[in-house]
């Protein structure tokens, strides 16, 4: 899936990243990095004097906070999800499901909005990420996880924990979209130590070298020289613990944002998985690091914040940490944009709506009564019956794929006697029923 983007580059906008993504086209973005809030239950604000100053974010997550059109959607596009979510409010803290319930309607958003040779890179520590990684094979898929990445935040050792060992790192879960993902692997120089053991060999002019038996070279029992100087290195894996990947308290880069990362990680992760030209997103940009670097590596973005500080805090950043003509970015056609309004789509109509199937369920063992439901993918929805029952004996006995999907259900609901979304009645005045109702 790729569509035209409808945001424009250099572009920050000021408001709900939900309403925003919404917005967003089909299939635009090539890559997406995320620091979201981390479920820590507490408020966190940058320091006065700082940069950052007026910048503050509520990490805290109740259930009435939630919207109930989040949990219709996820009930209705992604079941396995739901229940995986229904099943947390029993598990751990009590404002967890409050939290990936949030996170899960956002990441659908993500999912439909990236490329299919796009990627998402999810920010987290080992508060949630377990709970974050489930939430994200339910939505991209186990086939499509990449690799969990493990940052080290800390160069040195935290001596603040009483009963437990020192935790050092973050956790990045990097995912596919499908599995055509664009991907460069990174590389690192060799070690004094491994140079001195694999290229041991000096050629007339001092270059190092190694002797390796390919497969030509086999046939004529002569070794192929390997130089050091043409070797990329050693393939980059996923522990992330070099020196130069902290941001240190002395750091020019502070701004004095409460969570903010190093450029060096963000443009690690931008080369790895986006060419030049290429559109990032980031939709909890805060201090928007993410921003800074892809305008580094000439890359388009667009960054995402509820508050207007993200706007002046890219601004000065751009300034001062971009090695570009300022005319390049803060003029013209290019020039930096704030926007406080969602984009609108354009690869819809602008009256569109979506379409989902309402459906009629039947099984022997429940003579008169019909799981009346909504589902994005009916077939899907039918076999994730079937495979609670051996004999599969569940069956769709009707579907119909309408605008006004919630409409109907709701009206049928209302109108015959039910227990548990199973409806008691006559099943053709059921089917009737739905066919005849034109909502107002």
């Amino acid at each position: 899936m790729k569509t035209i983007p409808n945001v424009a580059n250099r572009t920050i906008f000021c408001d709900d990243n939900l309403d925003v993504m919404a917005g967003i086209n089909d299939g635009c973005i090539d890559l997406i990095y995320l620091d979201p809030p981390f479920n820590k239950n507490k408020k966190f604000t940058a320091p006065i004097g700082s940069s950052a100053e007026g910048a503050s974010f509520k990490d805290i997550f109740r259930e009435e906070d939630l919207k109930k059109e989040w949990l219709w959607t996820i009930k209705e596009d992604q079941p396995e999800l739901y229940h995986f979510l229904d099943g947390m409010k029993g598990v751990g803290k009590p404002y967890n499901f409050a939290y990936l319930s949030y996170m899960a309607i956002r990441l659908l958003e993500m999912k439909r909005i990236l490329k299919d040779t796009g990627s998402i890179y999810l920010h987290c520590d080992p508060n949630m990420s377990h709970y974050l990684k489930t939430t994200m094979d339910c939505i991209f898929g186990e086939n499509n996880f990449r690799n969990e990445i493990v940052w080290r935040k800390y160069a040195g050792r935290k001596n603040n924990a009483k009963n437990k060992y020192s935790t050092q790192h973050d956790v990045v879960l990097f995912y596919a979209k499908s599995t055509g993902n664009l991907f460069y692997g990174l590389w690192e120089p060799h070690t004094e130590k491994e140079i001195s053991k694999k290229y041991r060999y000096k050629d007339e002019d001092g270059r190092r070298y190694r002797l390796s038996w390919g497969r030509k070279y086999q046939l004529t029992g002569e070794q192929k020289r390997l130089y050091l100087d043409e070797s990329k290195g050693r393939a980059l894996g996923n522990l992330w613990v070099e020196d130069g990947l902290q941001l240190n308290t002395s750091s020019s880069e502070r701004t004095g944002y409460p969570t903010q990362k190093p450029l060096a990680l963000l443009e690690r992760v931008i080369k790895a998985s986006s060419n030049e030209g290429d559109l990032v997103l980031d939709p909890f940009c805060g201090c928007a690091t993410t921003c800074v670097a892809a305008e580094k590596l000439d890359r388009q973005w667009v960054g995402i914040d509820i508050s207007v500080k993200a706007y002046e805090l890219v601004q000065k950043r751009l300034k001062k940490e971009v090695d570009k003509p300022q005319g390049d970015i803060f003029k013209g056609d290019t020039a930096l944009t704030m926007r406080t309004d969602p984009p609108v789509r354009t690869d819809q109509d602008a009256d569109y709506r979506e379409q989902k199937f309402v459906y009629v369920i039947s099984h022997p063992n429940f003579d008169g009564e019909y799981k009346v439901g909504i589902a994005k993918d009916w077939k899907s929805r039918l076999n994730s019956y079937q495979t609670s029952d051996p004999d599969r004996q569940y069956k769709v006995e009707f579907k119909l794929e309408t605008p006004w999907f919630r409409e109907i259900e709701q009206h049928i609901h209302d109108l015959f006697p039910n227990k548990h979304e199973w409806v008691q009645g006559d099943l053709d005045t059921i089917i009737q029923s739905i066919k005849d109702h034109k909502p107002v």
